[in-house]
């Protein structure tokens, strides 16, 4: 066995509401890695349209690492979100235009960068990231999250705005874990090794 078909859109035979997600992804600015899923209550369409904001000319990036697990109701908020902060006034006056043109004449609107999330990562329902927010590898962020500012790698994190829970892990397995990169394995190993991924001793890796 050499584990299922990152091409395939659905891996889940007669079921339509999870998708290796990188196979319906249409949008070239949003970039994930393989065997990352997206599950769906009600189509797996909705994964683009969760992510909000996201205008060509603002240039900014989604950027999914490998073997993510992303449920329903995820949101990425992009940075064509963003609004003016340190002006007297916050209101987006150039675009209605009839005289109101000119207002960002020389000023920029606030781009805080891509969002990067790392691999093995689990986005519990409904839960909501920010723009310019890095999610280290392993991390998990519980449901109705709102993520504002970046989570380091084996991290729990809930709440709004998400707060440290606890690490998964001790330090010395995080890191070990984070020098093996085993998402990066080939496909033989990693389902040679389904067993000792799926426990808690790292030695056996």
């Amino acid at each position: 066995m050499k584990g299922p078909d990152k091409n395939i859109k659905f891996p889940l035979e007669s079921y339509d509401k999870l998708c290796f997600l990188k196979n319906i992804i249409t949008n070239p600015n949003i970039i994930v890695g393989d065997y990352t899923y997206y599950d769906d209550f009600e189509n797996v369409e909705n994964f683009e349209k969760n992510i909000k904001y996201h205008f060509d000319f603002t240039g900014d990036k989604l950027i999914i690492g490998k073997f993510c697990m992303i449920a329903s109701g995820v949101k990425f908020i992009m940075n064509g979100a963003n609004h003016l902060t340190d002006s007297l006034s916050a209101y987006p006056f150039a675009v209605f235009g009839n005289g109101w043109e000119n207002a960002m004449e020389g000023k920029k609107y606030p781009n805080k960068g891509n969002i990067i999330i790392g691999n093995d990562v689990w986005i519990g329902y409904n839960a909501t990231i920010m723009a310019g927010v890095k999610i280290g590898d392993g991390a998990i962020i519980a449901t109705n999250s709102t993520v504002v500012k970046d989570v380091k790698p084996y991290t729990i994190v809930g709440g709004n705005p998400a707060m440290e829970i606890k690490k998964r892990f001790p330090k010395l397995t995080i890191e070990k874990l984070l020098e093996l990169k085993w998402w990066d394995w080939d496909l033989e190993k990693i389902t040679k090794n389904i067993q000792n991924l799926t426990d808690h001793k790292i030695e056996n890796l």
